[in-house]
């Protein structure tokens, strides 16, 4: 997966931030207003677990419900505004090549790859861990 932060052009080459990140290791960055957040699947068939707090206000969060009800649909794209638990909005997708997106299923543990997968996957890398090591 490749990450990319992109001035207004929006050229990728005009990234002031690009970074490759490994499969399965987590990432961390402050995204500011004005700026746009480029995630681009290198190698396809990768879902990308995506939390967005404010750094004003660790507290303010990124809220499915209220994203999900003010779109009227389960499903972002192009023109989703992401909405925060306060009610404010935080980003909008402005540009997505993938189609749809489902922020309902939450982030993988330990405990449910056990369950989906099986006993012996129990210690695989979850997205719970990656955030916390973030």
């Amino acid at each position: 997966m490749s990450l990319a932060l992109i001035n207004t052009e929006k050229q990728p080459e005009n990234a002031i931030y690009r970074a490759t990140i490994p499969a399965g290791e987590p990432w961390l960055m402050e995204v500011k207003a004005g700026q746009t957040l480029r995630i681009l699947d290198l190698e396809g068939n990768q879902a990308v677990d995506t939390l967005f707090y404010s750094v004003a206000n660790p507290r303010e969060r990124y809220d499915v419900q209220r994203t999900l009800r003010r779109q009227n649909s389960v499903y972002l794209s192009t023109g989703s505004v992401l909405y925060s638990n306060l009610g404010k909005p935080m980003l909008t997708i402005v540009a997505d090549t993938c189609g749809r997106h489902d922020t309902l299923g939450g982030a993988c543990a330990q405990e449910s790859n056990t369950v989906r997968y099986a006993l012996e996957k129990r210690y695989m890398h979850s997205c719970r861990d990656n955030y916390l090591r973030a």
